[in-house]
């Protein structure tokens, strides 16, 4: 959705290393956005965006307009009489907080690589909700893509990058570590030997007890494919959590028990 960082420049990376010609977007998406949240505000640096693809060597750049995307523009703003709806998934940690996120998610991917006809498209780790939902929209539809999910970036103290951290003040940053030191005593203690969701869950929850400025979202330990809670880690769990630091929704996560499928 642009303002890109190095997190979003570590997927044009790997596109490059594994294909002939990279083809980039940008486009922040109205139907993905509840009423009360920030597509005004949201960040955009389109200039800027555009000259770090131009230095990555990104052959296409698709920026379409909201009119190009979304015929109907109601009222309300942008509309659809049809949508890709990815059921079973589109409810679960970011959707539950989210509801009708994943619907705008899905319908504007599937619009994407019908527009680009991609034969990989590459997804952040950090997104791994967004990468489930996506995975399974290509599947049940049967698209000839290739979904390839890249590592998180993280800055040298340990946060995820993200578009949405430009709106933390320094206090505000110093608070939202707590993400990632959750995360890493949950990685700590399944090195260890523990494998109890139920114990990891509750560990992952005394270090937002620490940072008590910040309310957290969700903490829960899933599948990493049908996001369904799971009582014991395995090969490929997802530990996931958001929480909102000041007015700022962040999420995180982390692979525990072997890695997952990528």
């Amino acid at each position: 959705m642009g303002a890109l960082h190095e997190g979003h420049l570590s997927l044009v990376r790997a596109a490059r290393a594994q294909a002939e010609l990279v083809v980039a977007s940008i486009f922040v998406n109205p139907t993905q956005f509840g009423p009360n949240e920030d597509l005004a505000k949201y960040p955009r640096a389109f200039e800027t965006d555009c000259d770090f693809l131009r230095r990555e060597g990104v052959e296409l750049l698709f920026a379409p307009a909201v009119e190009e995307m979304y015929a109907q523009a109601g009222g309300s703003g942008p509309t659809s009489d049809t949508w890709v709806t990815v059921e079973g998934l589109s409810e679960k940690l970011d959707g539950k907080s989210r509801p009708g996120h994943f619907r705008g998610v899905a319908t504007v991917v599937a619009k994407l690589f019908h527009a680009v006809e991609p034969d990989a498209a590459f997804f952040g780790q950090k997104d791994a909700a967004q990468v489930a939902v996506i995975r399974r929209m290509v599947r049940d539809l049967n698209l000839p893509v290739e979904i390839v999910v890249c590592p998180i970036v993280r800055d040298p103290d340990g946060l995820a990058m993200s578009s949405r951290n430009a709106y933390l003040s320094a206090e505000e940053r110093r608070q939202a570590l707590v993400l990632s030191k959750a995360l890493g005593r949950v990685k700590a203690l399944v090195d260890s030997g523990e494998t109890s969701s139920a114990a990891l869950i509750a560990a992952g929850r005394e270090e937002f007890a620490k940072e008590p400025a910040v309310r957290l979202d969700y903490f829960e330990v899933v599948n990493a494919e049908t996001l369904d809670a799971v009582p014991d880690v395995s090969a490929g769990t997802l530990v996931a959590v958001a929480a909102y630091v000041g007015s700022t929704r962040l999420i995180d996560n982390l692979v525990v028990g072997g890695k997952a499928r990528g």
